[in-house]
């Protein structure tokens, strides 16, 4: 495909870092906006396959520096604050998911031909059917909050003065790179060594997207003039519960050993569906995911066997 000017923030976590590799990887003059104290270990290997710029999204001056410089033709925005339990301080949820982005909306438009949003299922709160995009949003967490008055401010600027932005709504991410503390390496990375994971319930419940899907849709979106303006569901349609998915994962990795299930306390009620409704996302992209859970739990097993060694020196 004809070679881009892409900007991507949140390339520190691994969705932004498997976006970025695969972009640069086909080609495009990637951009990386990543903070001084933005680990980047998830980017070993490919360092000069990007070109970097020191700059905090919530610090204004030095973000126009960066984008002026740049001249984005596309932007992934996936910086944000507040998904992990132990990232709790509201003031920093607010700076980073709503000053932030309002930043990088200011910034980017003026170059941008798209921007991809990346926002998260958490705005809708519980709901007890499948989550469509003009639900009520009911958010029952600050991250939530914060994430969808961001949400709502995009929707704004490409209404009232045709900013050229898309927002997903993701829902269960999962794939390579991840926090050992997120459910796949810990489910993962204890069946390889043979030994029992620890987790709370088998009960929850979530609508897993392969991360190989999300770039998918992503980029299709960048490219794809009915998305502009839209929010869109990032799922499969399908929930599946943890025990599920822990089952899945010992017999793909052969191990002997069985969930040690109430091993970690639960952090809050878990709800009976966390579905996502596809039917407009499929419609406006003419798109579905590729990665039923078990083929995409495949790739992932494959893909953390062969990097243990990344994962004991990351940690």
């Amino acid at each position: 495909m004809p070679s881009k000017t892409i900007l991507i923030t949140g390339a520190s976590g691994f969705i932004g870092a498997c976006l970025a590799r695969s972009l640069a990887d086909s080609g495009q003059e990637v951009h990386l906006v990543l903070r001084d104290a933005a680990k980047s270990w998830r980017l070993q290997g490919k360092e000069g396959s990007f070109s970097v710029h020191t700059a905090d999204i919530t610090d204004y001056a030095a973000l126009s520096a960066a984008v002026k410089e740049i001249r984005p033709q596309q932007v992934y925005h996936l910086a944000a604050y507040g998904a992990y339990a132990h990232q709790k301080d509201p003031k920093a949820s607010v700076e980073t998911n709503v000053l932030g982005t309002i930043n990088i909306v200011n910034t980017c438009s003026e170059y941008a031909e798209s921007i991809i949003n990346a926002s998260t299922s958490s705005e809708y709160g519980v709901k007890n059917h499948s989550m469509h995009e003009d639900d009520v949003l009911e958010p029952n967490s600050i991250y939530g909050v914060t994430k969808s008055a961001a949400t709502l401010y995009c929707s704004h600027m490409a209404r009232e003065n045709g900013v050229p932005i898309t927002t997903f709504r993701i829902f269960a991410a999962y794939g390579y790179y991840e926090e050992p503390v997120r459910l796949t390496p810990s489910l993962i990375m204890p069946f390889l060594k043979n030994e029992s994971p620890r987790l709370s319930s088998p009960d929850s419940v979530r609508d897993f997207i392969f991360v190989e899907d999300i770039i998918d849709a992503f980029t299709k979106a960048a490219k794809t003039k009915a998305a502009r303006g839209q929010i869109l569901n990032l799922g499969t349609g399908t929930q599946y519960t943890i025990g599920e998915v822990a089952a899945i994962v010992k017999n793909l990795t052969g191990s002997g050993k069985n969930a040690l299930w109430g091993a970690t306390e639960k952090k809050r009620q878990e709800p009976s569906m966390w579905l996502a409704d596809m039917t407009k996302t499929k419609k406006v992209l003419g798109w579905k995911p590729k990665y039923k859970l078990r083929d995409g739990l495949r790739k992932c097993v494959s893909w953390y066997k062969a990097n243990q060694a990344l994962y004991s020196t990351a940690f």
